[in-house]
C-alpha cells in the first residue's frame, strides 16, 4: 500500500482498509473492523487544532498515530489527509499467533484482536511508532485480492458526532470488538 491510498478522505479509507493484512514485526492479521475520524469532526482529536499529542495526524498521510486512551490502553491509527486518521478496531489474527497469547494473556482467537487496545497489545504497539511511516518496517501492509463484503454504523466508545456511521466492519465476522448496530438504531 502506498502513500495515496491515504492521501483520501477517512471514510473511504476506513470502509477500504477492510481486509488488509496488518502485521507488526510479523505479528498481526486481517483488518475486520475500523473507525474514521476527521478534522471537521467533534469526535477527532485533531478537531481542536495540533498540538504535541496529535502531531502526527498533521503529519504525512500513511503514518501511524498511536495514543493512549484513558491513560490505559494504546491506540492505533493510519493518517490520512490532513487532521484525519482510521483507528483499527478489530484483526482476525494470523501471524504471530503464539506471540499475540503471550502479550494479552488470551488464548481464545476472537478475543486476542477485538477492541483497539487489544489490538495494540497483541501487535506490541506503542507511542514509540507514533509518526512512522506504515510503508516499512515494523509495518506491513496488504489489500486483500478480493475486497470482502463491508458494513458500517455508529463509531462507539465516543460523547460527540455519535450520529456518524463512520464504524466499518467485515460482515459476518466473528472478531469484532462489538456486535455492529445498524445505523440510525
Amino acid at each position: 500500500m502506498d502513500i495515496e491510498f491515504f492521501k483520501r478522505d477517512a471514510v473511504s479509507v476506513a470502509a477500504e482498509l477492510l481486509g488488509t493484512r496488518l502485521l507488526v514485526d510479523g505479528v498481526g492479521g486481517v483488518i475486520v473492523e475500523t473507525e474514521a475520524y476527521r478534522l471537521d469532526d467533534e469526535a477527532s482529536h485533531s478537531h481542536r487544532g495540533q498540538t504535541l499529542a496529535n502531531a502526527a495526524m498533521f503529519g504525512d498521510p500513511a503514518c501511524a498515530y498511536v495514543y493512549r486512551s484513558y491513560g490505559l490502553h494504546w491506540c492505533l491509527n493510519f493518517v490520512c489527509e490532513t487532521g484525519s486518521a482510521v483507528l483499527i478496531r478489530a484483526l482476525e489474527p494470523s501471524h504471530g499467533i503464539e506471540t499475540m497469547v503471550e502479550r494479552r494473556g488470551v488464548v481464545d482467537p476472537r478475543r486476542l484482536c477485538a477492541g483497539p487496545g487489544n489490538v495494540c497489545k497483541a501487535l506490541g504497539v506503542t507511542r514509540d511508532l507514533d509518526g512512522r511511516p506504515l510503508t516499512g518496517p515494523p509495518f506491513s501492509l496488504r489489500r486483500a485480492l478480493v475486497p470482502p463484503v463491508v458494513i458500517s454504523g455508529p463509531r462507539i466508545g465516543i460523547s460527540k458526532a455519535i450520529d456518524h456511521p463512520w464504524r466499518f466492519a467485515v460482515a459476518g465476522s466473528r472478531f469484532l470488538s462489538k456486535p455492529m448496530r445498524p445505523s440510525g438504531g
